[in-house]
This record gives C-alpha cells, structure tokens and sequence, in this order.
C-alpha cells in the first residue's frame, strides 16, 4: 500500500530514541523528510545519521527542549525554512516520573504540565498555521495508554496526559474543515527505556523482581506480551498519511488489549 508520504516534510519530537525514533524510522522508510528533536544531542545526531545512511532520506535533527516555547518557535521556523513546507508534526514528549499522589511535590505537577501538555500546545500552535496554509497536515500526539485505563503509580502521567486527549479532540474540531486532521496514540507496554525505568520502581516498592513485574504486565494484556516500538509506530505513520484521510479526533490505544474498557 503506498501511502503517500514520499516527500512530505515531517517533524518528531523526542525522536533520539524510544517511540519517537521508532515513530522517525517509520516515516523515512516511507520516503518522507524528516525534522528531528530532542534534548540529547548526541543521541540525536546518531539517529539522524542512522537514518540517513539507512534510508537516504533528508534529516535535519536539532537540540531542543519542547518545554520551552522559544526553543520550540525556534526550530519550527528553521524547519519551514529549510524544506519550504511543514505537513506532519508528531508531538512527543517522554513521561514524567513515576510516583504516587503522597510522593509528589507541587513542583512535580507543575513540571509534568510543562513537559506533557505544555510541549503539545507549542508545538501546535508553531506548527497547525503551517499545515493550515496548505490545507493539508497531519498532527500526532503520543499520550499513554493511561488517558483511558490510570496505570499504578503514573499518577502524573494518568492526569496531565488526559489534558491532552481533551486539547486533542477540540483542535480537530477546529482544524478539521482546513484539510489538518489531529489525532492521538496510546501506547500500552512497550520494551522502551521506560518501561525498564517502571518496572524497577514498582519493584522496588514490591520488593520484587523487575522481570516478574513485566511478566505481569504482558499477562494483563490479550495478546500476552509486551509492544515493540516499531508496533506502535507502525500506526502513527498510518495515521500520518493520505491513506488516514478520515480519521480525526480519536485517540487510538495500541496495547495489546491492555485497556478493559469498550472504548
């Protein structure tokens, strides 16, 4: 199925690894141009430079901290200057730590607004102008599989991530009659850094082994096992592409039927 997005101009946010380089490789496998960021710029550059030689494709990668509106207005110009265009941004952010509501300090909250919810308004607002312009665009977030089922000891990703979800679906109300259609994804378990990093706070606070907490979470889902990243990403390009053009205002879990609920 070929699914047009050869050529399209594409920016993933935290894309030096996890989901967002998973979601980065998906694209350029499809042709498109790649606008890459994160903070970490060694670890970046290394993706972009993978990418590139794997692919062919046109990379621009630069350090940026989405937290930061600035930064983030910043690069979006340097993006649309460069390739002349902006026809897909996926706002990705990482999670905030993983703690309960008694471990959480006011500061916490107000860091996982920055970083989740926060991030995702400046990104849309420097990038859904571009796409309106050319009455086409696609804009992504990646949430959590949290926003429909809270996952123990997320209690700030279970909160600011929801925010999203709402932002989400009122912005494809409001874009959708320009040609932008504005979706999100939830990811489940998936065999990223982060998962490690939970699965060894819960097991510290279980006294456990942290194969046995990921064990239970497989368990948990239909399908007995954890994501791989490139399952997740597989859809987000989907979504990203020509082949997605009534799709708008959703938010789509890919957990392996983690989520109990009919929704």
């Amino acid at each position: 199925m070929d699914l047009g997005l050869r050529d399209r101009v594409a920016l993933v946010a935290a894309s030096s690894r996890g989901l967002g380089k998973a979601v980065a490789w998906g694209l350029a496998k499809e042709g498109a141009r790649l606008a890459l960021c994160a903070r970490d710029a060694a670890a970046l550059n290394a993706t972009a430079e993978e990418i590139r030689r794997d692919t062919g494709v046109e990379v621009m990668a630069s350090a940026v901290d989405v937290t930061m509106h600035d930064q983030v207005r910043r690069f979006v110009a340097s993006v649309i200057q460069r390739f002349g265009r902006l026809d897909i941004c996926v706002a990705n952010a990482g999670g905030p730590p993983a703690k309960s509501f008694a471990e959480t300090s006011i500061e916490d909250w107000k860091a996982a607004a920055d970083l989740n919810l926060m991030s995702t308004v400046y990104l849309a607002k420097e990038t859904l102008p571009a796409m309106q312009r050319l009455h086409w665009g696609r804009f992504i977030a990646i949430t959590s599989v949290s926003v429909k089922q809270p996952v123990e000891g997320l209690i700030l990703s279970n909160s600011v991530r929801s925010a999203v979800s709402g932002l989400i679906k009122t912005l494809a109300n409001e874009y959708g009659r320009d040609g932008v259609l504005v979706n999100s994804v939830c990811p489940g378990y998936t065999a990223t850094a982060r998962l490690v990093e939970l699965s060894h706070r819960l097991a510290a606070r279980e006294d456990a082994d942290p194969a046995e907490i990921e064990k239970r979470w497989a368990k948990e889902t239909a399908v007995g096992r954890v994501a791989q990243p490139d399952e997740f990403a597989d859809l987000v390009v989907f979504l990203a592409s020509e082949r997605a053009s009534y799709i708008t205002g959703v938010s789509i879990a890919v957990d392996g039927g983690l989520v109990k609920g009919l929704y």
